[in-house]
């Protein structure tokens, strides 16, 4: 337990002082210079200075060693890959994004891990190899089989043990965690939301979901489901075959229901961006389209808001942080709710969940690394600056 302490002490509060650990974590001057010392003859922190302004003896200052480990943070995605290595400060050291493998199942998971190797092997010989990966899936995973289940867009993989074969793949602890949840576990640790402890982070994309966080904790339901609205039982009919599958609102809220959307109007096959496109150049059909989009999403931020009364909804995904779509969503929540509901764009982007997951990895590490399989300790890794974080950036 003093272990622990210190290292959370050092990791929130440098560069620290013996003298200022012993005051913050109430242990003796002669444990935490023991504590200390062993920590630095094995690699975890250095020295980085000296206190100064202060009369009398100045005192070495303390901070945790940045590259003496690191973790990776994936976001698979139903069509890109992003794998990124954090080294302990939270910052991204190297990134690889690629196209998700159309094969799905085990190719996705042989594409995942070589990239993982490969990011790794790119962030430079001071890096070891990452101790501990968290992996964001566009479904629900299940901890009883280790399938991922509710994953449409990445076909096969519900049919496999995809964390336990990673595990095999890669040597190293690796969690899987839905990545809307790591999303919105990235927008509460990394941006000034922090003190908004009741936040929904809803993505819309390839398809549509969200990240539900209560009193600062992730909330993920019995079965690690919660957040899947895009089986919420309105927009399609929930009782058609499809709705099973995809979800009633997926099939009238993401990319394919834009796409069909327009098609249905129009004859024309278009991709998303340039129905965007066309409705800034005045496209009726297109504009349109996204106000029935906008309508659809809506509704959704008013169930959302009815349920659970959160703080702060914040909108991501490549299609939820376009200005045409939230703008119109923004516009509409005053017609079909009866309360001010504070809606934002996601501040990380494309980045969210890899910071969610780094998070998460980080928090693993240090369990692992400091506190000895003591149960009931927790160590809250203070999050870097989001220029930090994206200092490896791809």
């Amino acid at each position: 337990m003093s272990l622990s302490a210190i290292v959370q002490a050092i990791a929130s509060y440098s560069p620290v002082s013996r003298a200022s650990v012993s005051k913050i974590t109430g242990l003796s001057k002669q444990t935490v210079s023991e504590i200390v010392g062993n920590l630095e003859d094995e690699g975890w922190v250095r020295t980085v200075g000296q206190t100064e302004g202060h009369v009398g003896r100045r005192a070495v200052v303390y901070e945790i060693v940045p590259d003496a480990a690191s973790v990776a943070s994936v976001d698979l995605g139903g069509t890109k890959v992003r794998v990124a290595i954090c080294d302990l400060t939270g910052a991204v050291v190297s990134e690889l994004v690629e196209p998700t493998d159309k094969d799905g199942g085990i190719a996705v998971v042989h594409q995942v891990a070589g990239m993982i190797r490969r990011a790794a092997t790119k962030a430079g010989t001071s890096l070891k190899l990452p101790r501990v990966a968290v992996i964001g899936v566009p479904g629900a995973p299940d901890p009883a089989t280790g399938r991922i289940r509710m994953a449409p867009n990445i076909p096969g993989i519900s049919e496999i043990d995809a964390p336990a074969l990673w595990r095999e793949a890669l040597g190293i602890e690796v969690f899987v965690e839905n990545d809307v949840n790591l999303a919105a576990l990235g927008e509460h640790w990394l941006t000034k939301r922090g003190d908004r402890d009741d936040l929904i982070y809803v993505s819309i994309g390839t398809g549509i979901g969200a990240g539900i966080v209560v009193g600062g904790q992730l909330h993920r339901g019995l079965n690690g489901a919660a957040g899947e609205i895009g089986y919420l039982p309105f927009g399609a009919d929930p009782f058609e075959p499809e709705s099973l599958k995809v979800g009633a609102l997926e099939r009238v809220a993401a990319t394919h229901a834009i796409t069909d959307l327009f098609a249905r109007k129009t004859g024309k096959s278009f991709d998303v961006p340039d129905i965007f496109d066309a409705a800034n150049a005045g496209d009726a059909a297109a504009v349109d389209t996204l106000d029935e989009i906008a309508r659809q999403v809506a509704r959704v931020m008013a169930a959302l808001a009815a349920v659970m009364d959160p703080s702060c909804i914040v909108i991501g995904g490549s299609i939820g942080t376009r200005d045409e779509l939230f703008e119109r969503v923004q516009s509409l929540m005053s017609r079909c709710f009866p309360r001010p509901i504070l809606i934002e764009k996601s501040t990380l982007g494309n980045h969210a969940a890899l910071a969610g997951g780094a998070s998460v990895a980080l928090s693993r590490l240090h369990l692992s690394l400091f506190t000895e399989g003591l149960k009931g300790v927790e160590i809250a890794v203070p999050p870097p600056s989001i220029e930090t974080f994206r200092k490896g950036a791809a």
